[in-house]
């Protein structure tokens, strides 16, 4: 007998689909992961499933609040869609079941990321249109130094023979110095 190294395998039962345009979705491992193994267990006839957080953590070896994170993001992403189910017990109570999650085609989360592109770059040139238009002001020459302003003074108290506006007052003041000691 001969070994075969390579068993024949059925390919509809032992595989499933994984589109090549999650790729160009900016996908990051995370969110492979929990897309991959949602389409792993999803009904090809409804493109449901509903795995708990708990049990998609286990297999794709992660805690439930980042399973949580990535669903959202695939939801944020248009990958998916969930919906929350109900759970009637023995005892009649009505429990939260686990989310309902239905695979949508890829083509709508392409057109969204392919829109959300679009708007960006118009943001950017926005931008830069709004920063071209920004007048910048005239480059302010150097100024004088202060010593400049003062060159044909020799001194820093006016002279006698120089008229100021504060020399009454300078004289008042002494005035009053003088009268008061």
């Amino acid at each position: 007998m001969k070994y075969n190294r390579y068993p024949k395998r059925d390919p509809i039962k032992n595989y499933f689909p994984l589109p090549n345009e999650i790729f160009i979705l900016g996908l990051n491992s995370g969110e492979i992961a929990v897309y991959t193994y949602l389409l792993y267990l999803e009904n090809r006839k409804t493109f449901q499933c509903w795995p708990s957080y708990k049990t998609i953590g286990r297999a794709v070896d992660m805690s439930q609040n980042t399973v949580r994170k990535y669903v959202m993001a695939l939801e944020e992403k248009a990958l998916i869609s969930t919906e929350p189910t109900s759970v009637c017990t023995r005892s009649g109570q009505k429990r939260n079941g686990s989310l309902l999650y239905t695979i949508r085609p890829v083509q709508e989360a392409l057109d969204l990321f392919y829109e959300r592109q679009l708007a960006r770059a118009d943001l950017t040139a926005q931008h830069q249109r709004a920063a071209e238009r920004l007048v910048m002001p005239a480059p302010v020459g150097p100024c004088e130094p202060l010593c400049g302003a003062l060159e044909g003074e020799a001194s820093t108290y006016p002279s006698e023979d120089k008229t100021s506006e504060f020399e009454p007052l300078l004289d008042e003041v002494r005035g009053t110095k003088e009268k008061a000691g």
